[in-house]
């Protein structure tokens, strides 16, 4: 019989809102020492940017992704701090001691796309600061790769997932993103996403999307960024996580250093299989996800992969005081 216990989900770019994140810094001591972190770290007011905006300036990759690491970040420091201890769980630290891991009832944690990021500072991978200075990195070589080799994304509604890869061959487009079923999200150059677009529209597609992103992300358009992330990777110390983490490339657990830096560059420019990560852990026994960070993506992703399944937003002061 598989053992039941909650996994941690952490939530990706695109959810990001002035605001964020403003009432755990005036609330939890623990958030606001992570905010301070981060302003630190980056040379910059990310807390001001968070809390204030513009949307615009909130928006840049460069900034958002940080931005989402650090509320969601800052949301799992004070809800460990108030909360895992009543759930049976020792303290999960960002950065590690010997005491840590013991009694984890926490079976998985895992993120969509730069929320593998969140999840494996949470498992103490690597520390907060180095997630942060990493993500700011990767996020400027996304950028630049952007400018290098233009593109675009679309959200395909509820077409089958084999139907959209034949159209991907026909058209040059590529799978991006697994989201759900009835949502895949495909990559590429515009002219390709564009010819895609019509022909899953003519195959029978509900509706697609195009998608305000600045590339084509998790597309071979990244795969030359990718050499410059990987150096920045083996830059970084990362250790094996205290709870596993469910990679985007493998939809499977990782547990050593070299698999994890492999996968996360795999990452940049391969399909995220969030579907079949969420599969894999219902089937090891998970029965309730926290989803940690700005808005309720993954929350609506799950009704559509499992509508029984029970998820747990904890994005404010309320939601952790109410546990």
């Amino acid at each position: 019989m598989v053992n039941q216990g909650p996994a941690y989900l952490f939530t990706g770019q695109g959810s990001q809102y002035p605001g964020m994140g403003k009432d755990l810094y005036e609330a939890f001591p623990e958030s606001r020492a992570i905010f301070d972190k981060a302003d630190k770290v980056l040379g910059f007011s990310l807390t001001r940017l968070c809390f204030e905006g513009p949307p615009e300036e909130l928006t840049k990759t460069q900034n958002c992704q940080p931005a989402i690491l650090t509320v969601s970040i800052a949301a799992f420091e004070a809800f460990k701090a108030r909360v895992t201890p009543r759930l049976g769980s020792t303290s999960l630290a960002t950065g590690r001691s010997g005491q840590e891991g013991q009694g984890l009832r926490v079976k998985f944690m895992a993120g969509l796309s730069l929320g593998e990021y969140s999840a494996l500072c949470a498992a103490g991978t690597f520390s907060f600061e180095a997630g942060l200075k990493l993500v700011r990195i990767r996020a400027e070589i996304m950028d630049e790769a952007t400018r290098r080799h233009p593109g675009t994304m679309a959200a395909v509604l509820d077409l089958d997932i084999e139907k959209i890869r034949d159209i991907c061959l026909k058209s040059g487009a590529e799978i991006a993103n697994i989201n759900a079923p009835g949502q895949i999200v495909i990559s590429g150059n515009k002219e390709a996403v564009g010819k895609a677009s019509e022909l899953c529209v003519e195959a029978g597609a509900k509706r697609v999307i195009e998608l305000e992103v600045s590339g084509a992300f998790h597309s071979s358009l990244m795969l030359e960024a990718s050499a410059e992330l990987k150096q920045a990777l083996q830059n970084t110390v990362i250790s094996a996580p205290l709870v596993p983490v469910i990679a985007n490339y493998t939809a499977s657990t990782q547990s050593k250093a070299a698999e994890i830096e492999q996968n996360l560059v795999y990452q940049l420019y391969k399909p995220v299989r969030w579907v079949e990560s969420v599969q894999y852990m219902l089937s090891q026994g998970v029965d309730k996800f926290y989803e940690f960070g700005p808005g309720k993506v993954l929350k609506g992703l799950m009704w559509r992969i499992d509508p029984e399944a029970v998820v747990v937003n904890i994005e404010k002061k309320e939601d952790i005081l109410s546990l």
